[in-house]
């Protein structure tokens, strides 16, 4: 039972180590969500001679001079370049228009003002999230090296699943939080930031993927708590019935006793014997049990006239 229970005990500090990690690497990154935004191409600037993907040519580079005219290549969806974006909790970043390099900004500020406050709960939920979460996993930590008292091991069992399991509930909210604030974003967010199409990244994969991790191990301590405390009564209502017992037949003093004790142990038949005899014969010794009763001699009526 021991090395079963400390198996479940790894096993269930590995769960948490993992989900802290998956935690911490989702809410440090800002792939949650990534796509593309659909920008008017700017005029090239300075002398261009072929034409460019990411900006509009002119036929002359002079644009300041009002009395030449000016011819655009570009029609349709030429005019237009697909930028890619990610966001995440903390910002919002999106291509260059030359496609090279990256230009963010707080995604606080690029939601609408009534959708801060949400994302300001969704930040402080996150952190609450990993804060109970490596509380948890210090627990399970001091319980795997703890090599005392059981009933010690057991409290840090207890407060373990717990804290494991708070944080696995705020994880939830805090990720329903910011699926929502970023759909209204989506919908309500300035124009120079609403994209073309969007869809979830590997980041928020990452803060999924380590509540599962935590449900796990909280789903794991509770279970070898409880199997720990099952197995305690269980042994505990042996050693009651052996000690009851014990007393019992401590408690035996006369023969009678003693007799009826045995006799309540023999097959049915026997004891379907014993019912038709006198209660006199039960002083009789053990052989005498077993003796045939039409073996026993007539009794003579002359001799107690």
């Amino acid at each position: 039972m021991g090395i079963d229970r400390r198996r479940r005990a790894w096993l269930a500090l590995t769960l948490n180590l993992v989900a802290l990690f998956l935690a911490v690497s989702a809410l440090t990154t800002s792939y949650w969500c990534e796509g593309l935004r659909k920008v008017v191409k700017p005029f090239c600037s300075g002398p261009v001679t072929t034409r460019q993907s990411f900006c509009i040519m002119f036929n002359s580079s002079n644009i300041n001079d009002s009395r030449l005219v000016q011819y655009i290549w570009e029609t349709g969806e030429d005019k237009y370049v697909m930028r890619k974006f990610h966001t995440g909790i903390w910002f919002s970043c999106e291509q260059n228009i030359n496609m090279t390099g990256e230009k963010c900004r707080n995604f606080i500020y690029v939601a609408p003002l009534n959708e801060r406050g949400v994302l300001w709960l969704c930040i402080v939920a996150e952190c609450l999230y990993i804060l109970l979460l490596a509380t948890g996993g210090i627990l399970m930590s001091l319980e795997v090296c703890h090599f005392g008292n059981v009933i010690d091991g057991l409290k840090l069992n207890a407060f373990a699943a717990i804290f494991t399991v708070l944080s696995g509930l705020l994880g939830m909210v805090a990720h329903m939080m910011f699926t929502t604030a970023f759909q209204l974003t989506v919908s309500l967010g300035p124009e120079d930031w609403k994209p073309q199409s969007w869809d979830y990244s590997w980041s928020y994969i990452l803060a999924w993927s380590s509540f599962t991790a935590c449900m796990a191990s909280s789903v794991t301590t509770i279970n070898r708590y409880t199997k720990t405390i099952l197995e305690f009564k269980h042994k505990r209502r042996n050693i009651e019935k052996n000690l009851k017992i014990k007393q019992k037949l401590l408690e035996l003093d006369s023969p009678e006793q003693v007799w009826d004790m045995y006799i309540s142990s023999v097959p049915s038949t026997a004891e379907e014997l014993l019912d038709l005899s006198s209660p006199s014969d039960r002083k009789l010794s053990n052989t005498s049990i077993f003796l045939d009763l039409n073996d026993l001699p007539e009794p003579q009526g002359e001799e107690y006239c």
